[in-house]
């Protein structure tokens, strides 16, 4: 009986360093490395394209998870997160990147950017069901935390869109063609239209860190 203390004792020990010290940048480097080798030999470009996968995943969503800083009395200075619809789309429903959504002051979001002008938009490829509904012969489903199941962060300030700009009529029809239920939001909840001023992009499309994408480069790629 005396001896099996010091073995627990031990197991203890180990399984306690191993949780502690779960994390290895020599592991993420090898997997990165491995991955990249695969990519060569399958032919394919060596490295992601941050930028596009970025532009793609704004694209092909409808809404985004949209984060701002509360003004809520209940939660006032905690992050406060809504579902907003959106739509990069120009009357030909071609990508333009650019990210257009409505707002009313009756939401928790048209209030707080008035207060404090700083928000982030999630997107992810899970959205589509594309991570853990993979389609395909032997794609095996991804759990959406996975770095693999890609997704991006795009932070700025919102931008009140001027009803008198030559620009925003195209940009209304385009949303509501996208999103017809929006005819009723507009008609009774004083919804107006706004884009999304990016100042910074960051994209998680595999394992080794997020990387940061220039808001030009976004606008450049062509899909």
């Amino acid at each position: 009986m005396t001896n099996k203390w010091p073995l627990s004792i031990a197991i203890l020990v180990a399984l306690y360093c191993n949780l502690s010290h779960g994390y290895s940048a020599l592991e993420d480097a090898r997997i990165i490395a491995e991955y990249k080798r695969s990519l060569k030999s399958s032919g394919e470009p060596k490295e992601l394209d941050h930028a596009a996968i970025a532009r793609k995943l704004v694209h092909q969503t409808d809404w985004a998870s949209v984060g701002t800083i509360s003004s809520n009395p209940a939660v006032k200075g905690f992050p406060m997160v809504n579902i907003i619809s959106i739509n990069d789309n120009d009357v030909h429903q071609k990508s333009t990147g650019r990210i257009r959504f409505l707002l009313t002051d009756l939401d928790f979001t048209g209030i707080d950017w008035q207060v404090s002008n700083k928000t982030t938009f999630l997107f992810t490829d899970e959205q589509r069901l594309h991570c853990s509904r993979p389609t395909g012969w032997n794609v095996q489903p991804i759990d959406p935390m996975e770095p693999t199941c890609a997704r991006v962060m795009i932070s700025g300030q919102v931008k009140k869109m001027d009803k008198n700009a030559k620009d925003y009529d195209p940009a209304l029809v385009s949303f509501v063609e996208r999103h017809p239920a929006a005819k009723n939001w507009l008609k009774a909840h004083a919804f107006y239209l706004c884009e999304l001023e990016i100042e910074n992009i960051f994209v998680l499309d595999y394992y080794g860190g997020p990387h940061t994408v220039k808001p030009d480069d976004y606008y450049n790629v062509q899909l």
